[in-house]
């Protein structure tokens, strides 16, 4: 009996022992425990962490730190800072106060240290702040299983040689900035199972060895300017998510594997008509194809697929009717089919009168129903009609586009010839006076760069313009402008800007225009000024007022001077944007989501006026009277690139004056001018006459719910999501703070608005 008691006392010792030796770290771990503080800069949520006599495996787990330990190695590492990377578009590689770890900080040591945790299976680093390439050392920690390293400002490529790293099944890169391409080499890694980096920088093409990613469930690498093709992923079976939105991927979309259950495609340049294979995911609860460049009419099993929830088609050219026997499956909750071309009636199913627990969206169609805000049929089938004439006389189009650049060759040969005799033998007065008689019709395309031309996103915004049929560019004669405003009549005046008097008139064939009168500067010859004129003339735009002709009035005097130049616009009836901007405005008041709709087609155009044409056009002195908003409430930026042809934008009176008001010195930057755009968006048209401070302080004011309340146009505040106004503020700031190499691109800020839009609901996207 005694025997039997000594051997369990025994026992029981041994057993303790082993747990304790478990629980406590070897002296050299601790040691690089309290190294990885110190490269972190002493976090907060590392406090409890104070010497090597800390008991680290035994720290109480939190939703901000844990540590588990296995044979007294470090096995799992999660810290979770308090320095997310919600401002990419600030990091150019340097750190950023209060965003960032310090100059001081050095990627490669920390990963130096952290590989000597070499038994590591989960390490999870996320929101701390930390900065620079991810070293290729990473791929010593080769038992890694679960890797996290998403919300920090890690940049450059993936390392190669983390295709050494056989045993990862989780691979995070989330939120970061890295700007290479994806890597190829993923299929080495024969145990993944996800792999997310979202809101990256990411480019180049998809990559065709993902598909050989036999384990993979999660796929997501949405918000990256990932473009081309994608490959059939029909072989990814074991896919669950797949995640591609906000790229700048291409053609038709792809064969998807059948046992998807979430599918977001959105916000890329997708062609073609939607797979039929679509309408067999049995499994699929979740798609979303919007914002593409989709055509034809939608498989009908898509709406009857029984375990769909939630399907978005909005914001492409789909065309057609739907079937007044359209099924709708049992589960569907949401379908949102708005801004698309299509027609007849609305299929029951589709009836949110009749359907309470179904959300139904459709406006932007030509749906024959009241209200709703559809389109009359004729908008829709000129569009059919135009696709179709497209499509099929590409034979016809490429030998007619052929016998014209032939005849332009011939003229502009004869047109040579003709001014070297012109040089030789005529008086310089009479050769430039020829030039303001020549008319000037031109390709609408004329101009623009190959990039432009060849790229998807492109060639479908300008064949959104084309559906308007609007004439080539032409020269006027000031006889024909005369009789099309009555003699520039006071009952034709429309106003006065920085770029001179405003007509309404009235040409011949019945077109409305309007007539702008520009002050020119001396300096130029008729030659020179016609050639800018002639740059101009080229830019089409669905979101830029079209130039349709010119006119140079010339005093008859021996040096032949310009005295007046005046442009031909076409007449965007409804008001500009300032006037839908209050109550006290003559225009009906825009909500907040139709100004997000306004300022995405803003930016679209200043986007394509910087890189879009060669030259690019900058300085185009944004506000917003000089948005336009036509009858179906799409914006039209005008006044663009008129400082090539006006006089110095910079003076602004005689010597010693002051300008008009303080925006006038920063007008030359067109991203300080948006964001002075984005302020008026939400306050209300009284920002110009604020002076800088008072609008620096509002804005500050607008990071608080209080200062929201105050200050913001009441009408943002009643139709504004939380989500939404808050990253306009934040994008507010960055595009009007100080330093202008902080400020973002026009990329950011479409990227920006699109997101705002998306936390927006009943959103019409430009």
């Amino acid at each position: 009996m005694e025997f039997c008691t000594l051997f369990l006392l025994i026992s029981c010792l041994s057993w303790s022992l082993f747990v304790l030796c478990d629980s406590q770290l070897q002296t050299s771990q601790s040691q690089v425990l309290l190294q990885l503080k110190k490269h972190l800069e002493y976090p907060k949520q590392l406090e409890l962490w104070y010497d090597r006599k800390t008991e680290f495996c035994s720290l109480p787990p939190s939703a901000n730190l844990n540590i588990t330990c296995e044979f007294n190695s470090v096995t799992e590492l999660n810290i979770m800072g308090d320095k997310p990377a919600t401002k990419v578009s600030d990091f150019s590689g340097f750190p950023l106060p209060n965003k960032t770890l310090s100059q001081s900080f050095s990627m490669d040591s920390f990963v130096t240290t952290l590989s000597r945790l070499s038994s590591l299976k989960t390490l999870s680093l996320i929101s701390l702040g930390i900065w620079g390439p991810l070293p290729d050392k990473i791929h010593r920690l080769s038992s890694l299983e679960y890797l996290d390293l998403s919300s920090n400002f890690l940049f450059g490529s993936i390392p190669p040689k983390m295709f050494t790293l056989l045993k990862l099944q989780t691979f995070v890169l989330d939120d970061n900035v890295f700007n290479d391409t994806v890597p190829s080499w993923l299929n080495s890694l024969p145990n993944l199972t996800t792999l997310r980096m979202k809101n990256n920088r990411l480019k180049g093409p998809f990559p065709s060895s993902i598909k050989g990613i036999r384990t993979l469930v999660d796929l997501a690498l949405s918000s990256n300017e990932i473009s081309g093709n994608l490959p059939d992923l029909s072989s990814l079976t074991n896919l669950k998510l797949l995640d591609l939105s906000g790229n700048k991927l291409g053609s038709h979309l792809p064969t998807l594997p059948k046992g998807l259950l979430m599918v977001f495609l959105d916000n890329n340049s997708f062609m073609g008509e939607i797979p039929t294979q679509y309408g067999q995911l049995n499994q699929l609860q979740h798609i979303d194809v919007s914002f593409n460049m989709l055509t034809g009419k939608p498989p009908p099993e898509l709406f009857s697929l029984p375990s769909l929830t939630h399907l978005n088609l909005a914001s492409n050219t789909l065309k057609g009717s739907l079937s007044d026997n359209l099924n709708c499956g049992r589960n569907l909750e949401f379908v949102d089919i708005s801004n698309n071309r299509l027609m007849g009636s609305l299929p029951s199913c589709l009836n949110s009168e009749t359907r309470d627990n179904r959300v139904i969206k459709f406006s932007g169609n030509c749906f024959s129903i009241a209200g709703h805000h559809q389109h009359p049929e004729s908008y829709c089938r000129e569009f059919k009609v135009h696709v179709y004439k497209s499509s099929n006389g590409g034979k016809g189009i490429g030998v007619l586009v052929g016998l014209i650049v032939g005849i332009a060759v011939l003229i502009v040969l004869v047109a040579i010839g003709f001014l070297i005799v012109c040089r030789r033998y005529c008086p310089r007065v009479r050769s430039e006076q020829h030039l303001l008689q020549k008319s000037v019709p031109e390709n609408s395309t004329a101009g623009l760069s190959s990039e432009i031309l060849t790229n998807p996103r492109h060639v479908f915004e300008s064949s959104k313009s084309e559906v308007q049929i609007l004439p080539s560019c032409r020269s006027f004669s000031l006889e024909e402008l005369k009789e099309a405003t009555n003699n520039f009549d006071s009952s034709a005046f429309l106003g006065e800007g920085s770029y001179g008097k405003i007509f309404k008139g009235l040409l011949k064939n019945g077109t409305q225009v309007a007539i702008r009168c520009l002050p020119t500067s001396k300096k130029y010859s008729i030659r020179n000024l016609k050639l800018r004129l002639d740059m101009l003339a080229k830019i089409r735009h669905p979101h830029l007022v079209c130039i349709l002709g010119h006119c140079i009035e010339v005093e008859q005097d021996d040096n032949c001077s310009i005295n007046r130049v005046f442009f031909v616009l076409e007449y965007i009836p409804n008001g500009n944007f300032r006037s839908h901007l209050s109550d006290n405005s003559p225009g009906e008041v825009l909500s907040w989501p139709e100004r997000l709709a306004v300022l995405i087609c803003v930016c679209k155009a200043v986007h394509f006026l910087h890189t879009g044409v060669i030259p690019g056009f900058f300085h185009n002195r944004l506000k917003t009277n000089n948005i336009l908003i036509n009858e179906h409430r799409l914006a039209k930026l005008g006044d663009y690139g008129l400082s090539i042809i006006s006089e110095e934008t910079g003076n602004y009176g005689t010597k010693g004056q002051e300008p008009k008001s303080w925006q006038m010195t920063r007008l030359d930057d067109d991203v300080y001018s948006f964001g002075l755009i984005l302020l008026e968006s939400m306050l209300g048209p009284s920002v110009p006459a604020k002076t800088e401070a008072t609008l620096r302080d509002e804005l500050a004011s607008l990071s608080k719910q209080e200062g929201r309340v105050r200050l913001m146009d009441p009408v943002v505040l009643a139709t504004c999501s939380e989500e939404s106004i808050t990253v306009v503020i934040s994008l507010t700031n960055n595009c009007i703070c100080p330093e202008l190499w902080s400020r973002p691109t026009f990329d950011d800020i479409l990227w920006n608005l699109q997101h705002a839009a998306h936390l927006q609901p009943n959103i019409a996207h430009a």
